[in-house]
C-alpha cells in the first residue's frame, strides 16, 4: 500500500467508531472511486484484514462485468454465505415472514407458486434481513467492490438501504468507477457518511512512490531515470506499475537508464493487444481456459470452465499454473485468511475485460452457449444459464426458449422482473415454436406488467394474433390486457377488449369470468357512458348466483358495490355483502386483482359498519405484507383504512395512515390511481382537522386538481378539491366544480351522498346567492340519504339542510341529526351536528359535549370554534377526561340492553353510553349484534 496513508487513515477512523465503545460508536458510510487500476480492490482487501482483526463481521461482494445480468449476484454473495448450510426450519426461523418473500431472490430456497412480491416489497425484506444480520453479528463491515458492475436489483436496494448504516453497527463501503456508476446508484456519489462527507477519489501514485514501487521489487540499485520512465509510462496507474515490475524482474532487465527505452513496450504488453499476445505465447489450450475462464465471470468453477474450453482435468490444471504464473490467475490461497476461497480468479478485472473482448465474436457467442450448457448441467440451474444465452444468437433451439422460460419464471416468482422481462424477449428472437409463441408474449407481458405498460399491452395484443387452441391461455391473456389497461387510466378500451371476447366464449363459466371483469373495470370508469343499463344487467346476473366458485362471489361483490353507489337501501348492499363473504375472501389471489375485496370490504364503512371494514382490511394488509406487496398494494390498503378511520371520528389515526399510505404512493409515482387515492383521503382527514392552509400547500406541492384522472376514486378527487375550494373562501370556483361533479355522476346512476355527498357541499356553496336552490339541493341529499338508510348519511345529509334551512326549520332538523348520529359510528359528524345545535339554541351543555366529542375526534379546528362559542357564552371549558379507546363494561352493557331491546330511542333523548359504544365497536344500532360477537372473538 504506497501513498494510502490518508484513505487508510479514515478507515481506521471508521473501523475505530464502529467497534469502540460509549455512545459515540456507531456506523459509517465510505466510498471510494476511481478509474481501473488505482488499488480500489488492494485497498478494500485491506479493509477487510483490517476489520477482520477487529472482530467485525465481513459481508463482501464483488460486482462482475459478466454477471450483470444475473439478479441478486450481489445480495447472494453478501448474505447467503451467512445463512447456507442452515436447515430450513432454521432458516423459516432466520427470516420469520420474509422467508418465502426473501429466500428465492438469495438462493435460499426455491420460490413457492401463487403470486410474486413487487420489487419493493421484496427491498424491504432484504433491508429486514440485512438489518437483524447486521445486529445479530455486529460489529459488522460490508464491503462491495466493483459496485459499478453490480446486477441492479442489489445495487438499487444497496443504495436506497446505505443511508441506514450510520444508525447501525455497521460500516458500508463500496468502491466503484466514477464513470461507470448507473443512474440508480447515484446515491452512492453523494454519501452522507460521518466518515466522509463525499466519496473519496483514488489520486494515481506520484513519481517517488512508483520510484519506491520499483526499488522495493528490483532493489535499491534503480536508478532515478529508470524510476522516472517508468512512473511516465504507466501515468501513476498502482496496478500497471506493479505489473511493470513484475515483468523487469521477469525479463531479468537491470533497472538503469540504457534500459529505460523498453519499459513503454513492456507496459504496452500488459493491457490490450500486448496482454493479448502475452497469453497467446503461453498455448492454445491456455487460450482457451483463459477465453472459458473470461465468459465466465467471477468465481470461475475449474471443472466448467475445462468443460467449455474443452479440456481435459489435467489439461485444465496446467493451463491453470500457466495462467498464474503469468500473473492473468490469481495465485492459489491469494483471498484473505478470513475468507475461503471461491473459484478462480483474474488478477485485475482490466485483464479478464480485454481477454474477454479479444476473443473472436463467433466464437464468443458459442462459448457462451457452452457455458449455458455446462452450467445446467452442473446443477446451477436456468438461472445462472440465462445471462449466458442473453449473449448468444437466435438458432431456433427449443432447449434455449425452455431454459429462458424456466430462468425467466423463476426470476418472477423471485422478484425480478426486469429480469425476466430480458429473458423473454430473448427467448421470442430464438424464436418459439409456432405453438408455444402466444405463451411467450403472454408470459413477456406479465413481466413487463410494473415496469412497461405500454409495451404489456402491444405483447399481449400480439399474443391475441397468434393462432392458438388452448381457452384457458386465452382467457388468461385477455383479462391481463384489461388489467394493464384499466391501470394505465384506459378503462374504456379494457371494457371493449373484454367484451370482444366474451361475445366469442362459447363456454359458459369462462364467459361469466370475463363478464367478471368487464363489470369490476366498468364499476371503475368515471366516464362510462351506460353505467344504469350495466347496473340492470349486472343485479339480474348477481341476483341467480349462489356463490358456489371465486367469479361468483366476484360478480356478487360488484353487485354489492354498485347498489351502494346507486344508494339501493343499506340491508341490500349488505345481504349482498354477506353473501359474498360467508367464506374468507382472499385479496391476494394469484391470477386476480385485488380491487373487489377491497369494494366488499368498503360497503360496510358506507353501510355504517365501519368496524367490520376495518376487521376485512386488517386481513388484507396482512396478507398484502405476507406476499410481500409493499407498493401501490399496501399504499391503497393504508390509505384506505385511513378514510375508514375518518368516517369513524378517529382523525389524527387517519392522518397518520394517510401519511403512511401517501409515502408508499409516492415510491409508485405522481398522478397513478394510488396517489389521487391518497392524496384525496388525506386532504379530506386535514380539512376536518382544521387544517385548511396545510391542505392546500399539500395539493399544490401534488399537483392535486384538474385534469382529474379517470378511475373512480373515493373519496371522489373533484369532490374533494371542491370542498378544499370551499374552505379556502373560493366559492364560485367550487361551485364550477361540484357542478361538474353533478354532470359526471348523475348519469351513472350514483346519487348516494354517502359515497359523494357533493350536492351538501354545492348546497353550502349556493346558500348565499341562491337560498332556494341550497334548500332544494339539500332536500334531495336527505331525501337519497333516507332512500340508503345509513344513520350517518342522514345526519349529515340533515346537519347541512338545517344550515342552508330557514331559521325556524333549524331546529328540528338538527335534534334528528344528532339523535341519529349519535347511534351511529360517526363520531365527527356526531360533533358537527352537536356543535350547531348547540349555537343554535344557546345550549351550553350540547357545546360542551360537542367540545369533548371534537376532542376524542382530534378536529382541532372544530375544537377552537366550538371552545370560543361556549367561552362567549360564560360557559366553562370542558376539563379533558382520560379517553377510553377500548370499550368499557358499562358500554357494552349499553349496547348489549339495545341488542335485547326492540325499543329505538326516543329522537330527544340520545344515549350517550351506548353512542360511545357504537364508535369504538364500529357499528350503528342495528349492526350492534354482530359487533358484539366480533368483540367478542377478539378478546378471547
Amino acid at each position: 500500500m504506497v501513498e494510502r496513508d490518508a484513505e487508510l487513515a479514515i478507515v481506521d477512523e471508521a473501523l475505530d467508531q464502529l467497534t469502540g465503545p460509549g455512545p459515540e460508536a456507531g456506523g459509517a458510510l465510505l466510498a471510494f472511486s476511481g478509474p481501473a487500476g488505482l488499488g480500489k480492490t488492494t485497498l478494500l482487501a485491506e479493509l477487510r484484514r483490517r476489520a477482520h482483526a477487529r472482530s467485525c463481521t465481513v459481508l463482501a461482494a464483488r460486482g462482475g462485468e459478466q454477471e450483470q445480468s444475473q439478479p441478486f449476484h450481489v445480495a447472494r454473495q453478501l448474505i447467503q454465505p451467512q445463512l447456507a448450510g442452515t436447515s430450513e426450519q432454521e432458516l423459516r426461523a432466520a427470516l420469520g415472514g420474509w422467508y418465502s418473500i426473501v429466500g428465492p431472490a438469495l438462493g435460499l430456497c426455491a420460490p413457492e407458486q401463487g403470486p410474486p412480491p413487487d420489487p419493493q416489497g421484496l427491498r424491504d425484506g432484504l433491508d429486514w434481513v440485512l438489518t437483524h444480520l447486521v445486529v445479530k453479528r455486529a460489529p459488522v463491515t460490508l464491503v462491495l467492490d466493483d459496485a459499478h458492475w453490480a446486477d441492479p436489483e442489489s445495487l438499487s436496494w444497496l443504495a436506497a438501504f446505505a443511508p441506514r448504516a450510520e444508525h447501525l453497527p455497521l460500516l458500508l463501503v463500496v468502491a466503484y468507477r466514477p464513470d461507470e456508476l448507473p443512474a440508480h446508484a447515484d446515491a452512492f456519489r453523494t454519501l452522507p457518511g460521518r466518515a466522509g462527507q463525499a466519496p473519496l477519489p483514488l489520486a494515481p501514485l506520484t513519481q517517488a512512490a512508483v520510484a519506491a514501487l520499483v526499488r522495493n521489487a528490483l532493489g535499491d540499485h534503480a536508478d532515478d531515470a529508470f524510476c522516472k520512465e517508468a512512473w511516465a509510462v504507466t501515468t501513476g496507474n498502482p496496478f500497471e506499475a506493479v505489473e511493470l515490475t513484475a515483468k523487469v524482474r521477469g525479463r531479468g532487465l537491470r533497472p538503469v537508464e540504457e534500459n529505460a527505452p523498453q519499459l513503454a513496450d513492456l507496459a504496452a504488453a500488459q493491457r490490450g493487444s500486448g496482454l493479448v499476445a502475452r497469453l497467446e505465447r503461453l498455448g492454445p489450450s491456455t487460450v482457451r481456459f483463459a477465453w472459458a475462464c473470461a465468459v465466465l465471470g467471477t468465481a470461475i468453477p475449474q471443472d466448467i470452465a475445462a468443460r467449455v474450453a474443452a479440456l481435459g482435468t489435467e489439461e485444465a490444471a496446467g493451463a491453470t499454473t500457466r495462467l498464474r504464473d503469468a500473473r492473468i490467475l490469481s495465485a492459489a490461497g491469494s483471498t484473505s485468511d478470513h475468507e475461503p476461497e471461491t473459484g478462480l480468479e483474474f488478477v485485475h478485472p482490466l485483464i479478464a475485460t480485454a481477454i474477454y473482448r479479444a476473443i473472436p465474436d463467433a466464437l464468443r457467442v458459442a462459448l457462451h452457449g457452452k457455458a449455458a450448457a455446462a452450467v445446467v448441467d452442473a446443477g446451477l440451474g436456468s438461472s445462472a444459464a440465462a445471462r449466458h444465452l442473453l449473449e448468444t444468437h437466435p438458432e431456433n433451439d427449443p432447449w434455449v426458449v425452455r431454459t429462458l422460460r424456466e430462468a425467466a419464471g423463476e426470476n418472477l416468482r423471485a422478484g425480478a422482473p426486469d429480469a425476466a422481462r430480458r429473458q423473454l424477449a430473448r427467448a421470442l428472437r430464438e424464436p418459439p415454436d409456432f405453438d408455444e409463441r402466444a405463451a411467450v408474449l403472454y408470459e413477456l407481458g406479465c413481466a413487463s406488467l410494473l415496469t412497461e405498460p405500454a409495451n404489456t399491452v402491444n405483447h399481449l395484443r400480439a399474443a391475441l394474433a397468434e393462432p392458438f387452441d388452448d381457452p384457458t391461455l386465452r382467457q388468461g391473456i385477455v383479462i391481463r390486457l384489461a388489467q394493464v389497461l384499466a391501470h394505465s387510466d384506459r378503462l374504456a378500451e379494457a371494457s371493449e377488449s373484454l367484451a370482444r371476447e366474451i361475445a366469442q366464449t362459447p363456454d359458459v363459466r369462462a364467459r361469466l369470468r370475463l363478464q367478471s371483469e368487464q363489470f369490476m373495470w366498468d364499476a371503475f370508469n368515471a366516464a362510462e357512458t351506460d353505467s344504469p343499463a350495466r347496473s340492470r344487467r349486472l343485479a339480474r346476473l348477481a341476483d341467480r348466483l349462489t356463490g358456489r366458485d371465486l367469479t361468483e362471489r366476484y360478480v356478487i361483490a360488484l353487485r354489492a358495490w354498485d347498489a351502494c353507489l346507486r344508494g339501493e337501501p343499506v340491508d341490500v348492499v349488505l345481504h349482498h355483502a354477506g353473501r359474498v363473504l360467508e367464506r374468507p375472501f382472499s385479496w391476494a389471489h394469484e391470477d386476480r386483482g385485488f380491487e373487489v375485496p377491497v369494494l366488499a370490504a368498503m360497503v360496510h364503512m358506507y353501510a355504517d359498519r365501519p368496524g367490520r371494514a376495518e376487521e376485512l382490511f386488517e386481513a388484507g394488509t396482512a396478507e398484502f405484507e405476507r406476499q410481500g406487496w409493499r407498493g401501490a398494494h399496501l399504499s391503497f390498503a393504508y390509505s384506505l383504512r385511513a378514510y375508514i378511520r375518518y368516517r369513524r371520528g378517529r382523525l389524527v389515526e387517519a392522518e397518520e395512515l394517510a401519511r403512511s399510505g401517501l409515502r408508499l404512493a409516492e415510491r409508485v409515482g405522481r398522478r397513478t390511481p394510488v396517489h389521487w387515492y391518497a392524496i384525496a383521503i388525506l386532504l379530506t382527514t386535514l380539512l376536518a382537522r382544521g387544517r385548511v392552509d396545510e391542505a392546500w400547500e399539500l395539493a399544490q406541492e401534488h399537483e392535486f386538481g384538474a385534469p382529474f384522472p379517470a378511475a373512480v376514486v373515493f373519496p371522489d378527487s373533484q369532490t374533494v378539491y371542491a370542498e378544499l375550494l370551499l374552505a379556502r373562501g373560493e366559492v364560485r370556483a367550487a361551485v364550477a366544480e361540484l357542478e361538474a361533479v353533478d354532470r359526471r355522476l348523475t348519469p351513472r346512476g350514483i346519487q348516494n351522498p354517502a359515497w359523494c355527498p357533493w350536492q351538501l357541499h354545492l348546497a353550502r356553496a349556493v346558500a348565499a346567492d341562491d337560498p332556494q336552490r341550497a334548500r332544494t339541493l339539500a332536500a334531495d341529499a336527505v331525501r337519497r340519504a333516507r332512500a340508503f338508510g345509513a344513520p350517518s348519511a342522514i345526519g349529515q345529509a340533515l346537519r347541512v339542510a338545517a344550515e342552508v334551512a330557514a331559521p325556524q326549520d333549524r331546529t328540528a332538523l338538527l335534534r334528528e341529526a344528532v339523535t341519529l348520529l349519535s347511534a351511529s359510528p360517526a363520531g365527527y359528524e356526531l360533533a358537527r351536528a352537536l356543535a350547531a345545535l348547540g349555537y343554535g339554541l344557546r345550549d351550553a351543555d350540547l357545546l360542551t359535549a360537542a367540545v369533548v366529542t371534537a376532542r376524542e375526534c382530534g378536529a382541532d379546528g372544530l375544537v377552537e370554534e366550538a371552545t370560543e362559542i361556549l367561552t362567549g357564552m360564560g360557559g366553562a371549558l370542558p376539563a379533558a377526561p382520560p379517553r377510553a379507546d377500548w370499550v368499557t363494561e358499562e358500554e357494552i352493557r349499553a349496547a348489549d340492553l339495545a341488542v335485547r331491546s326492540e325499543k329505538e330511542p326516543e329522537p330527544a333523548s340520545p344515549d350517550w353510553v351506548l353512542s360511545a359504544a357504537c364508535r369504538k365497536l364500529g357499528t350503528d344500532r342495528s349492526g350492534l349484534r354482530a359487533a358484539l360477537e366480533a368483540f367478542a372473538r377478539s378478546s378471547t
